[in-house]
């Protein structure tokens, strides 16, 4: 029962962290280590929980994503392609492999997290610059985003970001909504794949999804009232810690 509470309010926190600063793996892929899943295992479990961050903020994000359905449904549907290649990866690689490249991956996405801004701006300034952008680079960007979500994913909302703010001239709580929900539908692509043949533990997925759907809900509310930077640079620099300790 302390286990399952526990997962939960991770699960909380990693939806409120994900919807706002974008990294909710740093929250949950340790809680599910911690509940004693092996390092793969813990991350299809964490995959397939992140599908209920993305209906939690498409509830919580209504307003935001008011007007822009078909273009959410056109970028969900070229990151869940990439998702879907990234998941087959996954599965087809020998588990040592992940074990092996995991503590990277983690150090990524917390450098992503903590240059987030920096990455923003560029991609704002090359927006300007260039115009709309040849959309063929944009989607094929867009699938290897996905392709990284589906593998592992920590920092691929990020990265999902920057492209959509080279893309396209939305504000950004706009961008960081659709954000989430692109993510969302490259999670529950990978997920179909990782119920049927990936070492998914029900037992964690459930607490932990629980609580991420309701920070899913939550985050954007968060999002539209709180400075996030503080939230982002402590969240950054455990991740760092964490990837550190998983390379040990």
């Amino acid at each position: 029962m302390i286990a399952f509470v526990l997962l939960v309010a991770a699960g909380i926190g990693a939806g409120i962290v994900g919807t706002v600063a974008g990294l909710a793996s740093l929250v949950s892929y340790p809680a599910l280590l911690a509940f004693g899943l092996p390092p793969l295992a813990a991350n299809v479990s964490n995959t397939t929980a992140m599908t209920a961050v993305g209906v939690g903020s498409f509830v919580g994000a209504r307003d935001e994503l008011r007007g822009h359905g078909r273009r959410v449904a056109v970028l969900g549907a070229v990151a869940g392609v990439g998702a879907a290649l990234g998941a087959v990866l996954l599965l087809a690689a020998p588990a040592s492999t992940f074990e092996a490249v995991v503590p990277w991956l983690v150090a990524l996405g917390a450098v992503l997290l903590l240059f987030r801004d920096t990455v923003r701006r560029w991609a704002e300034r090359r927006r300007r610059g260039e115009g709309r952008g040849d959309r063929r680079t944009f989607g094929v960007a867009l699938t290897g985003a996905g392709v990284y979500s589906g593998y592992f994913g920590a920092g691929a909302g990020i990265i999902v970001l920057a492209l959509l703010s080279l893309r396209y001239s939305d504000s950004f709580h706009v961008s960081n909504a659709m954000k989430t929900l692109v993510t969302g539908v490259g999670n529950l692509v990978a997920t179909a794949l990782y119920v049927v043949v990936a070492p998914v533990s029900w037992a964690a997925v459930v607490p932990i999804s629980l609580g991420m759907l309701v920070g899913g809900v939550a985050g954007p509310r968060i999002a539209r009232r709180l400075p996030e930077r503080g939230l982002r640079v402590v969240i950054g620099l455990m991740g760092l810690g964490l990837a550190v300790w998983l390379a040990r």
